[in-house]
């Protein structure tokens, strides 16, 4: 990165930084509070007048809920491609398909077969939120309040996630899963086709 790149990049932060506080619709006296950063601190940051850091930048990515690079952008080089970076939990594959951490969160999700044998009971959970899930390859059981269900490719649920419900690969082959969650609620609606249509 050239001295002007990384000049531009810097002098991106704070602008950046103004506008994702302002569309949380936050002062910079609450985010003073969540972050421990003081607000003159603050102000300077977003003016320009402070140059970041990255002990001022960690703690408001966290409160603007958003990954760290998106603070420091680098400049724009007109290639469409992202670049998602998988992470794995509890054995299963998640390639994160948006960069924002709050609202609608989308992810493709690989999880192994094999994971629940037949005939037992898959773990529930509930919490906050809305779930949208589409099967691109494989089998994935479902089971949602008393209901056990084995979504095959091209099938599709969606659920309020505060219904208790648990789902993994169903037969011998790993299961694809394009799956978009709303931590508030949010709802994607799929319409089932009328019969005979």
């Amino acid at each position: 990165m050239s001295d002007d790149d990384f000049a531009s990049v810097l002098t991106g932060v704070g602008p950046r930084l103004r506008a994702l506080r302002l569309a949380r619709g936050a002062t910079l006296s609450q985010l003073s509070e969540t972050t421990g950063i003081s607000v003159s601190t603050l102000s300077r940051l977003e003016s320009g007048q402070r140059k970041p850091t990255l002990e001022l930048l960690l703690p408001l990515a966290r409160a603007h809920q958003v990954p760290l690079d998106e603070l420091v952008d680098a400049p724009a080089t007109g290639d469409p491609r992202i670049h998602p970076r998988p992470f794995t939990r509890h054995g299963r594959v998640f390639v994160p398909l948006t960069r924002h951490l709050g609202g609608l969160q989308a992810y493709k999700m690989i999880l192994p077969a094999g994971q629940t044998p037949e005939g037992t009971r898959l773990e529930q959970k509930a919490h906050e939120g809305y779930e949208w899930l589409y099967v691109l390859a494989g089998r994935l059981r479902l089971a949602l309040g008393e209901h056990d269900l084995v979504l095959t490719a091209g099938e599709a649920a969606e659920f309020d996630t505060r219904v208790p419900h648990g789902f993994a690969g169903a037969g011998d082959q790993p299961v694809e899963v394009l799956s978009i969650f709303g931590t508030q609620g949010e709802r994607m609606h799929v319409r089932a086709r009328p019969t005979g249509a």
